[in-house]
């Protein structure tokens, strides 16, 4: 009789055992799920996580552009135990850790930064003096070469005087970093306000012209990184002078 009601509980246990639904392996941390977002809280709710995701991911593509690498399951956890108050790790050392992380990311790209501007004026020195040979190519006492690509009537700018300009700016590489023919608007500025190389330059123009400037570093931006254009780059210009307004 025991025997009996040991076997009816066993075979009983067997087949609600059969009957419940399977453990799922566990989701990836990682994984994005699709969540509708109707109301206006659930909207405002996803926002702010989304925002604080773009800060995060901005963080981690700089670490990983000098290849300090991070745990990405470890990293959602940690937020999420830093949202609860639940972190394994003191404030103090969190904090001491992000430091040491982001002054490594500083000295990194100190260092990627000088060795590119050490390319790029290497660069600039072989392709002036290459470019200089060119048939049509002017070089003046500055270093700085141009080609008249269409002449000009009337007179020449001054140095006091406000130029309205189209014009078209490239790195070596062929990469455009600016360009009023983009913007559709041509561009105004006082002649003594600009980079040296624009304004020995645009000073050999006359309205209507249009010249091609190769612009050595030194009378660019020199060492220093701006926008698009890394420290010591020579750059390429294409300008038409388009009207000249006198000083005053």
């Amino acid at each position: 009789m025991k025997k009996s009601i040991f076997t009816m509980l066993t075979l009983s246990f067997v087949i609600l055992s059969a009957c419940q639904p399977q453990s799922k392996p566990p989701r990836d941390p990682l994984e994005v799920e699709m969540l509708p977002l109707e109301s206006d809280l659930e909207k405002r709710s996803y926002a702010l996580g989304a925002s604080i995701g773009h800060i995060v991911e901005d963080k981690i593509n700089k670490q990983k552009a000098v290849e300090i690498e991070l745990d990405h399951v470890l990293l959602v956890q940690g937020f999420i135990a830093g949202m609860q108050g639940k972190s394994q790790l003191p404030d103090k050392e969190v904090k001491s850790l992000n430091q040491l992380i982001d002054a490594q990311v500083r000295e990194k790209n100190k260092a990627i930064r000088a060795k590119q501007t050490a390319e790029n004026k290497t660069a600039g020195l072989a392709f002036l003096t290459e470019n200089a040979e060119r048939a049509g190519v002017i070089q003046t006492e500055s270093g700085l070469q141009y080609e008249i690509l269409m002449q000009g009537e009337g007179r020449s700018p001054l140095v006091s005087d406000t130029v309205k300009v189209q014009y078209k700016g490239t790195l070596l590489n062929g990469t455009e970093f600016d360009s009023s023919y983009a913007r559709n608007k041509p561009a105004s500025f006082p002649l003594n306000l600009v980079i040296k190389g624009w304004t020995e330059g645009v000073q050999l123009m006359k309205e209507g012209a249009k010249f091609k400037f190769y612009v050595p570093s030194e009378l660019a931006y020199g060492a220093r990184s701006t926008g698009k254009i890394p420290g010591n780059s020579t750059l390429i210009f294409e300008v038409e002078l388009l009207e000249i307004t006198p000083a005053g």
